[in-house]
C-alpha cells in the first residue's frame, strides 16, 4: 500500500517541486495542499494521511498552528508530521521536535533523495 502524504507549503514552486520529486516515488500517494487551513478541513472531513510534511513559515496558520490543531481531530492525536524549513538552527529542530514533530527536512531540499529523507524520519520515529 502506498504511503499516503500530505504536504502542505504556501510556495507553489516548492510544492511543484516536491511533487515532482515525490510522484517519481511509485510508493508515493501525495496530496499537495497550498495551506494548513486546506490541510485541517480535508482531514477533519476523513482524509487520512499517513503523514504531514508541512512548512514552517505560512500566512495566517503556521506549521505549528496546524501540527496544534491537528492533535485535536481524533484519530490524528498521533499522525506523524515532518517540517520543512529553511530556519534549520538546532535550537529550532529541537523546538519543533519538542512540539511533536518527528523531524525536519531543511530548504532547501534535494528533490532526488526527499522521499527517502522522509522514509527514513518515519523509520527512525517508528523504532
Amino acid at each position: 500500500m502506498p504511503l499516503a502524504l500530505m504536504h502542505v507549503d504556501d510556495e507553489p514552486d516548492i510544492r511543484e517541486v516536491a511533487a515532482m520529486a515525490l510522484e517519481l516515488d511509485p510508493d508515493v500517494s501525495l496530496t499537495s495542499l497550498g495551506s494548513g487551513q486546506e490541510a485541517l478541513d480535508r482531514i477533519a472531513d476523513g482524509e487520512t494521511p499517513d503523514v504531514l510534511l508541512l512548512d514552517f513559515m505560512m500566512p495566517t496558520l503556521d506549521g505549528t498552528g496546524v501540527l496544534r490543531r491537528l492533535r485535536e481531530i481524533p484519530g490524528h492525536a498521533a499522525t506523524p508530521v515532518i517540517f520543512m524549513t529553511a530556519r534549520a538552527q538546532s535550537g529550532e529542530i529541537d523546538h519543533l521536535k519538542a512540539l511533536g514533530a518527528i523531524g525536519v527536512i531543511v530548504k532547501p531540499f534535494d528533490p532526488m533523495t526527499l522521499a527517502k529523507q522522509i522514509r527514513d524520519l518515519l523509520a527512525e520515529a517508528a523504532a
